[in-house]
């Protein structure tokens, strides 16, 4: 049975139908108008409402996490909250993601392939390629949409991933946001991660947003959308009780960068020392233990790439056990924070049991590379001499080695990213409806992939989903409903073909048996297309290479990879590997920009690459009291530029992971009006924002037009690759580049207009 197929699940209930009220079609007057009214007959319109009984929707999604990350399924770090919903619900281990974030949420929350909604892969490698534009189709209709007319209320928390990066600013489209795709709220970060101790992409609905500032409390981008979550909660029940909800939760833990509470990274102290190899053999005889794998599971080689631990020197060993803590750490506060929620949800008024709460535990696997613990170009010295501040809001950026990675997706093979094997697309999920499924703990083993929670959600509301929304056809569902799974534990798995691909990586499932191959990059051999063979059924971690036992079997589902790739847009292979040079940026070949008073944050869409030569050009007013504060500001602490006034001298500040340099004029800007200039001449720049990194050139300040200071610049970097930065005009925001000022140290004059000339 094909995906395709399979996607009549509802079948019967299927009709041509529009779900609910278009968001542009007026109500339907029932009533009667005559000239007097006496004679008229009064009409209000019919509001959305849902089925009689039906659940609350709660669906949880962590990212980055590894199979056996959690100790619910084997790992280390502690996660009694995650315990305790899996013993009241249904484990599945057998649940399958896409190996990458944007793929897997498009998915999740359409209930169709990623291709199909036009995420092959992340926003940022997106080109034009119907199935990686990253432009999410009309035709697959998002879940929140489609229950916001059937008389839902909607809400997404945390992460969101599946906005064109273009199109995350101010200006818009919105028709793309969460606000535009069926959810009434949206409170969290837009893109791939964010800093969580200070977040520089958060947006409430449309609106960006600095972090707010909770007296008494340190502030953690985790436990903010908790609470955020909980307060829209609180306040649905306050005001439409009666109505039912659809939250959806997605926690930056454990995307990279790795920030926990230091009590939360102190639980783990010396509980990594073993290093990654043993670690996994314990893991794995965890999760024999617990059931989550078969008793004759078979633990997979470590990958030559990763270098055994006892390899390893000591300064590097207690560097990398050190990430890991903290890594643990960040998981165990993420699912303190989640049980929160669960907590408020199961004890709140109503709460009677009947919400039915999908857990998610990762989106694509854990993360198997290597990048420093501190931002920048360091150093193991250098690593090692901030050691005590990796995890905190010192280190912005953090992430740990790549055999952790490769011991949290135990006891499978490769990681995030590798949609061939299951170390990239297994992830742990718990599905708990004490209404519907009682507290029974059970073990579910049913294959099952992301697209099949859309059509579980829609059988269990009793719903059939729209053939056509607003005069658009709906592509049918790849999914299946797990509703049979709920009652039976030997229920038939009804989701029999799934094919996956990712950046060329891919692979095709079919009743059982399991063909896999990997792209140049990741091959053993630097050959793409050696095919591989795994019969799943038996073989729990794709352990036994069965290619050259079973050629015709292999043929077989090689055909059939391929007419899942032409009816699904998965075409050109790879393709989401493109880097596209033509997305429709605003700043698309511009060399200048404007940018004018009240402008505080400039996101990412809106920043040129500075790596080039650049000037800055501020017109300011300067009272006759003198002028303090930032004239603009780029960046986070450890990579970035900030160029401000302090005790009325002018200071460009350039900073490249534990280095910086401070350039600054001798004399004070006198009141008035002036026209400051900041000019870096770039000496090894290749091209308009290539070059090799970090660049070196020489950096010039001006005061109305007369060289105020002149320095040498060996370390500089600023791509614009996204990541957790802005660009500030006016005042300070999110993390700041300088320790030479406290945020937000706002400009005290006047700054009429801020331009960026790029040669």
């Amino acid at each position: 049975m094909l995906p395709r197929a399979s996607s009549v699940v509802l079948a019967s209930a299927l009709a041509l139908v529009s779900v609910g009220p278009a968001r542009s079609a007026d109500p339907v007057f029932k009533g009667k108008v005559a000239p007097t009214a006496k004679d008229s007959v009064p009409h209000w319109p019919d509001m959305p409402k849902a089925p009689k009984g039906a659940p609350n929707i709660l669906v949880i999604l962590l990212d980055d996490v590894g199979f056996a990350d959690t100790s619910t399924f084997g790992g280390l770090a502690d996660t009694p909250e995650l315990d305790r919903i899996a013993a009241r619900g249904l484990r599945y281990n057998n649940f399958n993601v896409t190996a990458m974030c944007s793929p897997t949420r498009a998915a999740l929350l359409s209930g169709r392939n990623h291709h199909r909604v036009g995420f092959a892969a992340i926003t940022e490698y997106a080109n034009g390629y119907p199935g990686y534009d990253s432009y999410w189709k009309q035709s697959t209709a998002p879940v929140a949409e489609v229950l916001r007319r059937n008389g839902y209320s909607t809400a997404a928390i945390g992460k969101w991933h599946n906005t064109p990066e273009w199109e995350i600013s101010q200006a818009g489209p919105f028709d793309r946001w969460p606000t535009g795709l069926g959810f009434e709220f949206f409170y969290g970060f837009m893109g791939a991660e964010d800093n969580q101790w200070e977040p520089t992409r958060l947006y409430r609905d449309t609106t960006p947003i600095e972090a707010p500032n909770r007296p008494g409390q340190t502030y953690h981008l985790t436990r903010d959308l908790t609470d955020e979550a909980i307060g829209w909660l609180n306040e649905h029940r306050s005001i439409a009780a009666d109505k039912p909800y659809f939250l959806y939760l997605a926690t930056g833990g454990a995307h990279t960068p790795h920030h926990a509470p230091r009590e939360w990274t102190a639980r783990f102290k010396g509980r990594y020392d073993k290093g990654w190899d043993v670690l996994r053999q314990e893991a794995l005889a965890r999760q024999k233990r617990l059931g989550v794998v078969p008793r004759d599971a078979v633990l997979t080689p470590r990958p030559a790439r990763i270098p055994a631990w006892e390899s390893l020197s000591k300064d590097e060993r207690r560097l990398f056990a050190r990430q890991m803590e903290v890594y643990a750490g960040y998981v165990a506060y993420t699912d303190h924070e989640v049980g929160r929620l669960l907590e408020a949800v199961r004890s709140g008024p109503g709460a009677d049991g009947n919400t039915l709460v999908f857990y998610i535990v990762g989106d694509n696997g854990a993360l198997i590379s290597r990048l420093p613990a501190y931002g920048g170009d360091v150093t193991l010295d250098e690593e090692l001499a901030r050691i005590d501040e990796i995890g905190g809001p010192k280190v912005p950026f953090n992430q740990y080695q790549g055999g952790w990675g490769w011991m949290g997706n135990t006891p499978f093979q490769y990681g995030k990213t590798i949609a061939s094997h299951f170390g990239g697309l297994r992830a742990p999920m718990i599905i708990s409806w004490p209404a519907r499924i009682g507290t029974s703990g059970s073990l579910r083993s049913q294959f099952a992939h992301v697209t099949d929670i859309v059509p579980t959600i829609y059988e269990a509301v009793g719903i059939a989903p729209p053939v056509a929304l607003d005069g658009v056809t709906q592509q049918p569902f790849d999914g299946v409903s797990l509703l049979p799974t709920f009652a039976d534990a030997d229920a038939p798995s009804n989701h029999t073909t799934q094919y996956f691909e990712l950046l060329g990586n891919r692979a095709i499932y079919h009743e059982g048996w399991m063909a896999s191959a990997l792209n140049a990059t990741n091959s053993p051999t630097g050959k793409a297309d050696a095919w591989e063979l795994y019969d799943v059924a038996k073989d729990f971690s794709q352990s036994r290479n069965l290619a050259l036992r079973y050629p015709e079997k292999l043929a077989e589902l090689q055909v059939l990879f391929d007419r899942e790739a032409l009816s699904s847009s998965v075409y050109p292979i790879g393709g989401g590997g493109f880097l596209s040079d033509s997305k429709p940026f605003a700043t698309k070949d511009k060399v200048r920009f404007d940018f004018f008073q009240g402008t505080a944050m400039i996101p990412h869409a809106q920043i040129p690459n500075f790596n080039r030569s650049f000037s800055l050009e501020a017109e300011v007013m300067v009272p006759a009291q003198g002028a303090n504060g930032v004239l603009a500001t780029y960046g986070f602490r450890n990579k970035g530029f900030a160029w401000y006034v302090q005790d009325g001298r002018m200071i460009y500040e350039n900073r490249e992971g534990v280095r910086g340099d401070i350039v600054a004029s001798a004399r004070q800007l006198a009141p008035g009006r002036h026209v400051l200039r900041y000019q870096f001449v770039c000496e090894t720049c290749e091209g308009p924002g290539r070059s090799r990194k970090p660049i070196s050139g020489t950096a010039r300040m001006f005061v109305d037009g007369v060289v105020a200071a002149e320095q040498r610049l060996d370390k500089v970097n600023l791509v614009n690759g996204g990541e957790s930065l802005a660009f500030y005009i006016g005042r300070a925001g999110g993390s700041t580049v300088s320790e030479g000022y406290k945020p937000p140290f706002p400009f005290t004059g006047k700054l009429e207009r801020l331009t960026i000339a790029l040669d």
